[in-house]
């Protein structure tokens, strides 16, 4: 059993340096090419099932990638558990202008310490719902395989046990926009074989909290 987990492609809000969270923002021009892209780098690959975050930069990147790589047909699902963190109050605000920096600072430097905003979640919070997610998933031990569409800080929250070093939650980075990673479940057993792959430019890729 394969399944292969990506970030959604580049919104406005990424460029703009904003916290989408659950807001629903819609992929830009860069986010639709580079989602295309990984699509056609994917093709070969039979994707019998499709799970996505409902949210629409998730939901429009599973179905790119679905129609370049050749799997147009395949049935796509939604699952609120893959919906990325919830930041509350501070949901479309942007970083060191409406949101202070000390409200991000365990966010990005001590997530699991992360308590939320009003009206928000804790990093442990995701954990938990992807987590369940994925081994709910892991559980059919069906022999299929499968793309699951989700978040930056989801994607990290639902891999966490899967990397050598869990401790580094972020993993040197926020993954890249439309990263994907190669997961191969057994018998319920679960084994992360590749991490972060991008199929466009490297030089185009971006790492948008590194100045945080």
């Amino acid at each position: 059993m394969l399944i292969y987990v990506v970030r959604h492609g580049e919104t406005r809000s990424n460029v703009e340096g904003r916290l989408q969270g659950q807001s629903n923002d819609e992929l830009n021009e860069s986010g639709v090419r580079l989602a295309a892209i990984t699509g056609q780098g994917m093709r070969g690959i039979h994707f019998d099932e499709c799970i996505t975050s409902p949210l629409i930069r998730a939901r429009d990147t599973a179905k790119l990638i679905l129609q370049e790589s050749g799997n147009g047909d395949t049935p796509v699902l939604y699952d609120d558990r893959l919906k990325e963190i919830s930041f509350g109050i501070y949901e479309g605000k942007r970083i060191g202008v409406d949101v202070p920096l000390d409200v991000m600072k365990d966010f990005l430097h001590d997530p699991f310490h992360y308590e939320g905003v009003e009206g928000g979640e804790t990093v442990l919070q995701v954990c938990s719902r992807t987590q369940e997610f994925l081994r709910e998933l892991a559980a059919r031990d069906d022999g299929k395989t499968y793309l699951v569409a989700t978040h930056g800080c989801a994607l990290r929250c639902m891999l966490n046990m899967l990397y050598d070093d869990p401790s580094d939650f972020w993993q040197g980075r926020v993954p890249y926009n439309c990263s994907v990673n190669k997961i191969e479940a057994n018998a319920g057993e679960l084994k992360l074989v590749e991490m972060d792959k991008v199929y466009y430019d490297l030089a185009e890729t971006v790492d948008r909290y590194k100045r945080f």
